[in-house]
């Protein structure tokens, strides 16, 4: 299969041409310069001469804090770019998946959202990112979005390659506690939408493996417990690490509102597409030998 993805520079996509092989794909990265989302008129035009089965956008303004001083920017990219990106596929007749976010909600569930859930995003990146979705699923029906939370990986910027950083000069960290999520890794979650892509390809006709699903590492924790656990890992291999002191998230105020509650119930993937990525820790260990031996040289 001949996959396109949009966003050349961010986690997801690097993930994605780094596991490509490993799914038999021929995988192209497009952005900016030759493809930008500020520039739609020439987007149709740049991915029939690219050519392809289907079209992945990992592209996105995530930027979520500075999103409140500009959220027309957020939106460009993640609604209007989103939206017309999904009518070139649908105008090139192959199938759209679109990367969305645990921001769609506000968190004040007691239990992981399911797909299905009443969506009330706190912030302007989350409401980008919801009209992303809504851009998406008017422009063509052959589309997939997955909802995805607190992406980790070697590459990019994450909140595993800071606590790395932070360690490195502080012995103590304070990070927040309340808030709870699914960390999860973005070389599992290329290795997700690989399946499900193939699965598009190889099933047209099937209506039910279109539409909105979550995909994100398997079991929960606080940033707090995420960070513990990055630290226990780290000084087993000889990396950094320093001790935790949680924090509230009114002892860390932010522009943006965080959901407290970010889980999410991934069972409607797994029962549909036969997907279900790693625990987050089991897929945690193998990143935190890359960066650390990207640090020591090993």
């Amino acid at each position: 299969m001949h996959i396109i993805v949009i966003g050349k520079e961010g986690q997801v996509a690097r993930a994605m041409a780094e596991r490509a092989s490993t799914h038999r794909a021929e995988t192209l990265l497009l952005g900016r310069p030759e493809l930008d989302l500020g520039e739609p008129s020439a987007i149709e035009d740049i991915l029939r001469r690219t050519g392809g089965d289907l079209i992945v956008n990992a592209a996105a303004y995530t930027a979520v804090d500075q999103a409140e001083a500009e959220p027309g920017a957020a939106e460009a990219v993640n609604a209007s770019g989103a939206g017309t990106l999904a009518g070139a596929a649908r105008a090139m007749g192959v199938p759209f998946i679109q990367l969305s976010t645990d921001y769609v909600f506000d968190g004040t569930l007691p239990r992981p959202y399911r797909e299905d859930d009443a969506v009330h995003p706190l912030g302007a990146y989350g409401r980008s990112k919801l009209l992303g979705e809504q851009a998406v699923a008017a422009a063509t029906d052959d589309h997939v979005i997955l909802r995805t939370a607190w992406i980790y990986s070697p590459f990019g910027r994450n909140f595993v390659k800071t606590m790395l950083r932070l360690a490195a000069d502080r012995d103590e960290i304070g990070i927040v506690a309340d808030q709870i999520g699914s960390p999860t890794s973005a070389l599992d979650l290329a290795d997700g939408i690989y399946g499900v892509a193939r699965n598009l390809l190889e099933n047209p006709q099937e209506g039910r493996l279109r539409g909105i699903f979550n995909m994100a590492g398997n079991g929960f924790a606080s940033w707090a417990e995420f960070a513990s656990e990055i630290f226990a890992v780290s000084a087993r291999l000889g990396g950094p690490f320093a001790r935790i002191r949680p924090l509230s998230t009114a002892d860390y105020p932010t522009p943006a509102k965080r959901p407290g509650n970010s889980r999410l119930d991934c069972a409607k993937l797994e029962a549909i597409h036969g997907i279900r990525l790693p625990v987050w820790r089991a897929s945690l260990e193998p990143c935190l030998l890359r960066l650390i031996g990207e640090v020591s040289g090993r």
